[in-house]
């Protein structure tokens, strides 16, 4: 008896083992968050944000590892070291996978890569082009240049050195612009590995330990489930309203619509778009730090521009107006890199489409003064009348007290033509 109840207690627990056991080895599949940074996507604290968060999103959510999907030409100093330091504080793997096909890792994106625990490339892809230039895409001078030169030459080695890759690639990167295709970085070791695809990948990193003594893991990603994300909506919006030339058209048209609205109130649509138009380039203003003196020059441009529509100064204000606009737009964003300035053809594209409005207008102002007279009681003379009796003319469908210029007696029913105009009362001619 005890044998028998033995046995069916195995046969009845059987099954639970077995889908116990099937749940314990679906639930122990390695997890991989795939975080799309490009295509050619620009470092900036809108993709910082983006970027940042989803490392910690990656931490939070129990995932093995987090890998960036790497394509970007480069972007802001400041932006690049947030997320560099945030994938050396990150609590999982960061691996940067430079990819897909023909992708590039240039400049800020050098920085990018060798802070990630593990560098790998697609098989066309690039990576290099770190040397530092001045806000206006120049080369920086003489004392400047040797100081962030030799700033950036130590940071990024420092980077490769606590990956255990090579430390005398980055000095040429920074110092001569070097660029290596993927090949030549392995071969250099300056990356760790080449690989086609995602998967394959992961499972040429499954076992692999990590080189950096502060943070060391022991992969085991080989056939892990990978989550994609990319960059949302609200993401590249943002990312599109950070373009230089964009907000400073924005804060124009903001700035016209308000004003135009003040001036003839009740219309309420140039009111509502420069409400929100001005909102967004605010917005840019928070990203990108414009500079005061700009923003006083194109403010005092719009104010004088706008005076001249309602002062007769023969166009004197609108061009005081459009060479401090053009100052303005010129130096508006004039502490930023060089892919973070206004285009010099904005403003000349801004200052041509003002200035022919202003003579398109001047021209149809001096049209109009050449004009007869079209209203008032002055636009009867030349009419014809009609004599309705003793001192009475019919003209425009009213009765008109009248005398002859000749001071001749009006006789009814003859037509006469007004002469002049004294009052309500009209002088005729035969």
């Amino acid at each position: 008896m005890k044998r028998a109840s033995l046995v069916a207690l195995v046969v009845g627990l059987a099954p639970l083992v077995f889908f116990t056991g099937g749940a314990a080895g679906s639930s122990s599949q390695p997890r991989v968050l795939a975080i799309t940074f490009g295509p050619d996507l620009e470092i900036n604290p809108v993709t910082q944000d983006y970027l940042t968060s989803k490392l910690s999103h990656a931490a939070s959510a129990g995932y093995d590892a987090a890998v960036i999907l790497l394509d970007t030409p480069g972007g802001l100093s400041s932006s690049m070291k947030t997320i560099y330091q945030a994938e050396l504080k990150a609590k999982l793997p960061v691996i940067v996978y430079v990819s897909p096909e023909g992708s590039r890792a240039a400049s800020a994106g050098v920085w990018v890569s060798q802070a990630a625990d593990v560098l790998a490339m697609s098989p066309t892809s690039n990576i290099g082009s770190s040397t530092p230039i001045d806000s206006s895409g120049q080369n920086l001078g003489s004392d400047l240049r040797r100081k962030v030169i030799n700033d950036s030459v130590a940071s990024l080695t420092a980077l490769a050195a606590a990956h255990h890759r090579n430390t005398k690639w980055p000095e040429r990167a920074v110092r001569v612009a070097s660029n290596l295709t993927a090949q030549e970085a392995l071969r250099m070791h300056v990356v760790d590995f080449i690989a086609p695809t995602l998967p394959a990948l992961l499972k040429k990193l499954d076992g692999y330990r990590t080189k950096d003594a502060q943070r060391p893991f022991t992969l085991h990603l080989g056939g892990a489930q990978i989550v994609t994300v990319k960059p949302g909506f609200v993401t590249r919006f943002l990312n599109t309203i950070i373009d230089p030339n964009l907000i400073s058209l924005l804060f124009l048209l903001g700035i016209i619509g308000l004003i135009f609205e003040v001036l003839h109130p009740g219309i309420v649509l140039p009111g509502a778009l420069g409400a929100v138009s001005l909102v967004m380039a605010l917005y840019g203003f928070s990203v990108l730090t414009p500079s005061w003196g700009g923003l006083a020059l194109m403010l005092l441009g719009v104010v004088l521009l706008i005076l001249d529509l309602h002062a007769p100064t023969h166009g004197v204000l609108t061009v005081a107006g459009l060479i401090s606009l053009g100052f303005g737009l010129a130096l508006l964003f004039q502490n930023e890199p060089a892919g973070y300035r206004v285009n010099e053809w904005l403003v000349v594209g801004v200052g041509a489409a003002i200035g022919a409005f202003w003579v398109f207008a001047t021209g149809k102002a001096l049209a109009a003064r050449g004009l007869p007279v079209e209203t008032g009681i002055q636009t009867m003379i030349g009419r014809r009348a009609q004599v309705r009796g003793p001192g009475l003319v019919f003209v425009d469908g009213a009765l008109w007290q009248a005398h002859a210029a000749d001071d001749s007696a009006l006789v009814p029913g003859e037509e006469v033509e007004v002469a002049a105009v004294d009052g309500l009362q009209l002088t005729v001619r035969r």
